[in-house]
């Protein structure tokens, strides 16, 4: 477990290189916000987490049977369901605070970081046609 980061893992880089490329600027690990997401793109109220499949559970349906099955499975799936619970209220927060969040898959942001990329862009259209329409 010492060994696992939360901060500047290698599906942040990633992405934070990728956009930085595409002259987007952001806060990384900004703390000001619940979560302290990955990244943060105030100027446009957008947060990003990149969320590791193994602890923040993807396909928890698929998972969690093969969790029963493994050694200490009570911790891990205690764990992985708080993991999941604790998403959950993050983003509930930050959307009553009115961010815009995006969660995305290592494997997803490993693989397709340009349609990541894409659909950050795409939140930031919607941003900015958001605040024209109510000036």
């Amino acid at each position: 477990m010492k060994n696992i980061r939360g901060k500047d893992t290698k599906i942040e880089v990633i992405l934070r290189k990728a956009l930085w490329n595409k002259g987007i600027r952001y806060r990384k690990n900004y703390k000001k916000l619940p979560g302290s997401p990955d990244i943060a793109l105030t100027k446009y109220k957008i947060a990003i987490f990149c969320d590791g499949e193994f602890f923040h559970g993807k396909d928890w349906e698929v998972l969690k049977p093969r969790l029963e099955k493994s050694n200490n499975s009570e911790f891990w799936i205690s764990k992985i369901s708080r993991n999941r619970e604790r998403d959950d209220e993050i983003n509930k927060r930050l959307l009553f605070e009115g961010w815009t969040v995006i969660r995305f898959w290592g494997d997803d942001i490993k693989r397709h970081t340009d349609e990541c990329v894409r659909v950050i862009e795409e939140a930031i259209f919607d941003a900015v046609i958001c605040d024209s329409e109510y000036l």
